[in-house]
């Protein structure tokens, strides 16, 4: 099984703050759930404690394969999820792992 873990921070834009947009991208992201082969669990959590070095959200999510997660980057349904989230964060880190 592969994890994937991804923190982004976002910026304050005209529409939305940084914590509703994590709470955008958790509905979106839980959504996938059920939707794509090989993603066995999304989950989103929301940052509740911001410090100046904090991220606003971070995702794990678990995959059968190195294969289902690198279809899963190139699927519709996430690739949607994807765009949205380009355009609005300022920073993002990931970790990919073995369990």
């Amino acid at each position: 099984m592969i994890r994937h873990v991804v923190m982004w921070r976002f910026r304050q834009d005209m529409e939305q703050t940084p914590t509703e947009i994590a709470k955008e991208m958790k509905s979106r992201l839980e959504a996938l759930n059920g939707k794509i082969e090989g993603l066995l669990r999304a989950e989103v959590g929301v940052n509740v404690k911001q410090t100046a070095s904090s991220y606003d959200a971070v995702l794990t999510a678990d995959f059968t394969s190195w294969e289902a997660m690198e279809a899963y980057k190139i699927n519709p349904l996430h690739v949607a999820v994807s765009d949205y989230c380009k355009e609005r964060r300022l920073d993002r880190v990931d970790v990919d792992y073995e369990l």
